[in-house]
């Protein structure tokens, strides 16, 4: 169930994929660990400035090789992508291998284990390091019983018009700002890159359908006694694919109040011609029936990722979503959180 982040001097793979989403697990750990990263790995990019790639993250150099990175001294490398499918790239493997070889252990999210490969698993035992499959959520055989309801903390869940929107990143920057405003409050981790930030959590979309909802249960039960706690959410509740994992979220956390995540530019699920993305009140008005029989909770905010728009763009954006949504809407990252935690505290009676 719990991942201990023990390794503070980071090597972020990237390969060929560097960018906001395209490395979305790398370029997170850095903007929310900065302290522990010290470069990224991508030979098609190496020598360029990260901030080409990715604007706002510490200054840290990109590499070809690991062998260009042991003089900073690195202890692991983090795989920083998570590509459809969770397979590893075949333009990866060279890294992980000469990585390995280094004595270099290995965090990964992806779906596939490392620790079932027995080449790696091997040069691993060879070189006292370790493969760290953080995806791997265990045996959880827990049914939930909405027992969430329960717990002292407010719950609030992110939610989303389709995947990769910003959930998490959300869920993030709305505990720095709970905290800021004084209140005991606590980001809950879903997915492998929100382990890796937070150092602990389970991924429920590792975790069996059946448990999935158990397995939210116990996380929030485990910061149960804190005044708030923000669940990063998975997946949409209308996207064909994801669908299952969102539910059980829903229903395993039973919110006090949501925050719906939107990214403008998303019209289709996966780029598929015959999914097209809900209109956002649809969604809403979705999500809120679906907890309704167990818990009350409702949609009070609009977080929208205007990334890679301008700021004349961006202010348009969320100007035209809050009024889609007939809800307060801000960027979390260009705007801030206030508005965002003022309408869940109106909410949640905090």
């Amino acid at each position: 169930m719990l991942f201990e982040m023990l390794y503070r001097r980071l090597l972020i793979l990237t390969e060929g994929s560097l960018g906001i989403f395209e490395s979305k697990t790398g370029s997170s750990v850095m903007r929310y660990r900065p302290q522990d990263c010290v470069a990224v790995l991508d030979s098609v990019n190496a020598g360029k400035p990260l901030g080409d790639f990715i604007p706002g993250l510490p200054d840290l150099p990109i590499v070809a090789s690991v062998a260009d990175t042991l003089p900073l001294q690195p202890d692991a490398l983090l795989i920083g992508i998570a590509p459809t499918g969770g397979g590893l790239p075949d333009r990866m493997r060279r890294h992980l291998l000469d990585a390995l070889k280094a004595g270099l252990s290995i965090i990964s999210g992806l779906h596939v284990m490392l620790r079932d490969d027995p080449e790696l698993a091997e040069l691993a035992e060879a070189n006292n390091a370790k493969l760290h499959d953080v995806r791997d959520a265990g045996q959880i055989r827990h049914i939930a019983r909405g027992r969430a309801r329960y717990t002292r903390a407010k719950r609030v869940l992110t939610i989303g018009i389709d995947c990769d929107v910003g959930k998490m990143v959300t869920a993030l920057e709305l505990r720095k700002e709970a905290v800021r405003q004084g209140l005991n409050a606590a980001f809950v981790a879903t997915g492998q890159t929100g382990i890796m930030i937070e150092g602990w959590g389970i991924a429920i979309d590792h975790v069996i359908s059946d448990f999935t909802a158990g397995a939210t249960e116990l996380l929030v039960e485990h910061v149960a006694d804190k005044d708030m706690c923000f669940v990063e959410g998975q997946g949409s509740i209308e996207h064909p694919g994801y669908s299952a994992v969102t539910l059980g979220l829903l229903h395993g956390s039973c919110p006090d109040a949501m925050v719906i995540v939107c990214r403008p530019d998303r019209l289709l699920h996966n780029d598929w011609p015959d999914c097209p993305v809900a209109p956002i009140r649809q969604q809403i008005a979705i999500n809120e029936a679906l907890l309704a029989p167990l818990h009350p909770g409702k949609v009070v905010a609009v977080a929208v990722n205007t990334a890679r728009m301008t700021a004349e763009d961006a202010e348009a954006a969320v100007r035209k979503i809050a009024g889609d949504a007939g809800l307060p809407a801000a960027d979390p990252v260009r705007h801030g959180c206030k508005d965002l935690i003022a309408a869940i505290r109106r909410q949640v009676g905090i």
